[in-house]
């Protein structure tokens, strides 16, 4: 019973932190994204052109840095990897193109909830439903393979970088650009961190979430997710930043199939890889390189998004974004399908591909 008033005292904190910055200002429904913030600093760093969408996101420093110091205080900083690098890498990618068809991570999708956004429900109908045929090679033995101990320093290289993206970020240099909107660096820093910290600790995971809500019949992680939802709810209310309805939402669309279908692959992808975008943060900041390689493909992902014109705009889905989450689809099926170990089969809880965990 502790352990669930932790976690919905996580959510309850990350969903009004998360809403205080949309008042302080972050884009509308964009407190905390990862695949938006992920695609924003690829593009400070010039891995893509959008200069509005383009700044060193302090959120996820915060995130990965706040995770990283409590994994080491906790004495739960482990390196390992070896799990199927490259295929982690190429769901990474797949995923981000769900997101950012979708306009957002399985976060910012409750977020949107929360901020009256009700397109967010065709997208979570399709996160579950993704997440759903995700189980199904999940129990037939989907695997990718044993994870192996690394040397520590590989495992510092991540907090590492992300030190360097701050130092940048604070130095700005001509090189780098800072154009997006957002709110105060310290504030979104700071914010960054709690969530970090707090995410570390209770696990909190969407896909994990419904993942063992569908097969254990478990409320511990979707109930953070819950929490989240109330209270991006109630913060927007009080900095009166609801709106609800379908039509004429911040950075949303209302194409109902491709908000499903966008949801439905970045569903599908993540519980693969063990966890949403967030999760994989948490873990590439404990040490996990399996995970550091598959944001790592997040990160070629929305590079590869807006110098294609994968991305979805409040306009809809693009005809290269629709034939990308088709393609995204397919490939993932094939990784599902060729990945199965006959032998393998799911039997207890916390057996989900614990290479990723």
């Amino acid at each position: 019973m502790s352990e669930k008033k932790g976690i919905i005292l996580t959510g309850a904190i990350v969903g009004f932190l998360a809403a205080l910055l949309v008042y302080m200002g972050n884009p509308g429904n964009m407190g905390i994204c990862i695949a938006c913030f992920i695609r924003d600093t690829a593009g400070a760093l010039g891995m893509h052109s959008v200069a509005k969408l383009s700044f060193i996101r302090p959120e996820v420093i915060g995130i990965i840095l706040g995770a990283f110091i409590m994994s080491i205080a906790g004495k739960e900083f482990n390196v390992k990897g070896g799990s199927s690098p490259f295929i982690r890498f190429i769901l990474g990618f797949i995923v981000m193109v769900g997101a950012l068809v979708f306009l957002g991570c399985p976060l910012r999708m409750v977020l949107r909830l929360g901020g009256g956004d009700l397109n967010a429900l065709v997208g979570l109908a399709g996160f579950a439903v993704g997440i759903g045929a995700g189980i199904v090679f999940l129990n037939k033995g989907f695997t990718l393979k044993r994870n192996y101990k690394l040397n520590k320093f590989e495992g510092y290289l991540f907090p590492i970088i992300t030190i360097g993206l701050l130092l940048l970020l604070l130095a700005a240099p001509a090189f780098i650009t800072l154009k997006g909107k957002h709110a105060p660096i310290w504030i979104a820093l700071i914010v960054g961190l709690v969530v970090g910290i707090l995410a570390q600790r209770t696990r909190l995971c969407m896909v994990g979430g419904i993942r063992d809500l569908i097969l254990f019949k478990d409320n511990y992680l979707i109930s953070g997710f819950i929490s989240i939802f109330v209270f991006a709810l109630i913060g927007n209310l009080i900095f009166g930043n609801f709106k609800l309805g379908f039509v004429g939402q911040p950075a949303s669309h209302n194409d109902a199939l491709w908000n499903f279908l966008g949801m439905f692959v970045a569903g599908w992808g993540s519980v693969l890889l063990g966890g949403c975008p967030m999760r994989q943060l948490i873990l590439s900041a404990e040490g996990n390189i399996d995970s550091v390689m598959a944001v790592l493909g997040m990160f070629v992902g929305a590079a590869f998004c807006h110098n294609f014109a994968l991305a979805s705009s409040g306009k809809g889905p693009t005809p290269n974004g629709k034939i990308a989450v088709i393609i995204g689809l397919i490939v993932t099926l094939a990784i599902s399908y060729y990945n199965v170990q006959k032998e393998v089969k799911f039997k207890a809880k916390g057996d989900v591909n614990v290479e990723a965990n």
